[in-house]
């Protein structure tokens, strides 16, 4: 089979499409036909090694997976003996991250906990772009957020594929949905059903007078006392990831901020996949839509890792393969 191999660290550029040993599946995995992957942060880190902290995940000097890839979609064509969910011809999908990485290839010997049934109605795409974004957008907003009907909700970050979700998601509480992000993308997020939508570069909407009583961080680029000031009362400030500083720093003032003010500050430690059936109950019916950039064929990763590195993808970025 093909697949997409990291030998070190560095550029995306760096990245080899290499004829590989198609992996056979130990007895609780399946082995799947890829037909879509999606391109995320954790891919990004470990193609180029930053931030270093990341290394101790993805080892030291050189990555201990040679082919990235953590969020497919494809077909079950061939069960280990002890898998008891699927079948051969089962479409499915999931976030493997937990169980290790390998998407980026034609085929990937996955642990059947990682995996979900696609439905029918759903394109592999669009299933490939779902399950690591919208369990954060979802976990963010309502299980760690607690969302409630008719709230102000601020999205920093809102034009990858978290937000593109946690809009969804708020729509669904008849939140007033605030979006920030570059200037690129603001068109785009108004028409997708922002409220307002904010360009970092002109507004600092942590130095503006509105209140939001939930904040969704996909960035954590500013320290934590800027978003306080910016929280209604009893308002709550969530991150799903950014800054590794910023995050430390959050980590250690929170204890002090629940302690002094009446404000809660949370990061989300994602359950993986934990939320698909709800989340393909949405999708069916709509409520949940993503928003893509498509790439087509399996030579296309390494730019397409180099693209999202620029961070001006829209949405979430996802290679078809052919």
């Amino acid at each position: 089979m093909r697949a997409i191999v990291q030998t070190k660290y560095g550029s995306a550029d760096e990245l080899e499409l290499r004829e590989v040993e198609t992996p056979s599946p130990a007895a609780n995995q399946v082995l799947v036909k890829v037909q879509a992957v999606a391109i995320n942060d954790y891919d990004w880190c470990m193609v180029s090694g930053k931030p270093l902290v990341y290394r101790l995940m993805f080892g030291l000097f050189k990555p201990k997976t040679p082919t990235p890839g953590m969020e497919i979609a494809g077909e079950v064509v061939e069960c280990g003996v002890n898998v008891k969910n699927f079948k051969v011809g089962d479409a499915v999908f999931g976030d493997l991250s937990e169980c290790g990485f390998g998407g980026f290839a034609e085929y990937v010997s996955v642990d059947e906990n990682a995996l979900f049934l696609k439905p029918n109605q759903m394109k592999y795409e669009d299933a490939a772009a779902i399950s690591h974004a919208a369990c954060l957008a979802l976990q963010g907003l309502v299980d760690v957020g607690n969302l409630a009907c008719g709230e102000k909700v601020l999205i920093n970050g809102a034009g990858g594929g978290v937000g593109a979700y946690g809009l969804n998601i708020a729509k669904l509480y008849d939140a007033h949905v605030t979006a920030v992000d570059a200037a690129h993308k603001l068109a785009m997020l108004k028409q997708n059903g922002f409220d307002e939508a904010l360009d970092y570069q002109r507004i600092d909407f942590t130095r503006q007078s509105a209140q939001y009583d939930l904040i969704l961080d996909t960035k954590t680029n500013r320290g934590i006392f800027r978003y306080l000031k910016v929280l209604a009362p009893n308002g709550r400030y969530v991150t799903v990831g950014g800054s590794v500083m910023r995050l430390i720093q959050l980590l250690l003032l929170k204890p002090w901020i629940a302690l002094f003010t009446n404000k809660r500050v949370s990061i989300v430690a994602l359950k993986t996949n934990k939320d698909l059936a709800t989340i393909c109950e949405w999708y069916l019916a709509k409520k949940l839509v993503p928003v893509l950039e498509l790439r087509e064929s399996l030579s296309a990763v390494p730019q397409a890792i180099s693209y999202f590195g620029t961070g001006k993808h829209k949405g979430k970025l996802v290679v078809r393969l052919k």
